[in-house]
């Protein structure tokens, strides 16, 4: 399947990769401090105490956004998990119909997702609300990159939905896996 909005979901994807990275980041400053540390005390000096404040808390948030933005990037190269051991043996009309059915159910659960992180966003917003943690980060943050991922992931099952909607009702005899929007 061709999705007109790849760009987005790449971006999605890439922005997840970049959360990694910097998760993966902090923490190796955060081991190099402790060995910077251990071998000052060794050799008779006193700990310099390179430590980063707050990096459970900082590197949990980037695993929501990672999580959270790669969802789109993630479906359409077939990499969520699919049990198909009952719709893999329905003819090709039937099983083009039911899975509109089931990306029907998917869009509806991501859009009602979409909804509530919407609104937990805005009070949020509204309410100034910060992280309980050592570093008091606004909620807004974290939110927003899960506000968008699941926008991302819902546009994303909009196009499937669409293009396998088409193909049920014109041509259901010709639905393939790969109509389905896996590659």
């Amino acid at each position: 399947m061709r999705y007109r909005l790849r760009p987005l979901y790449q971006l999605g994807g890439y922005l997840a990769a970049a959360c990694l990275c910097f998760i993966c980041a902090l923490i190796t400053a955060q081991i190099i401090g402790r060995i910077i540390d251990r071998a000052a005390v060794a050799l008779g000096g006193d700990r310099i105490g390179l430590a980063i404040p707050g990096l459970s808390e900082i590197s949990g948030f980037l695993l929501v956004g990672a999580s959270f933005l790669g969802l789109a990037y993630t479906f359409v190269h077939g990499g969520h998990i699919r049990v198909t051991l009952l719709i893999g043996r329905l003819p090709p009309a039937p099983r083009a119909f039911f899975e509109v059915f089931c990306l029907s159910i998917a869009l509806a659960l991501s859009l009602y997702l979409a909804w509530n992180l919407y609104w937990l966003l805005d009070d949020s917003i509204t309410f100034n609300e910060t992280s309980y943690g050592l570093l008091r980060i606004p909620l807004w943050i974290p939110q927003t990159g899960m506000l968008t991922g699941v926008v991302l992931f819902c546009l994303a099952l909009i196009e499937t939905w669409l293009h396998t909607l088409h193909i049920a009702v014109t041509r259901p005899t010709t639905f393939t896996i790969d109509d389905s929007g896996q590659e």
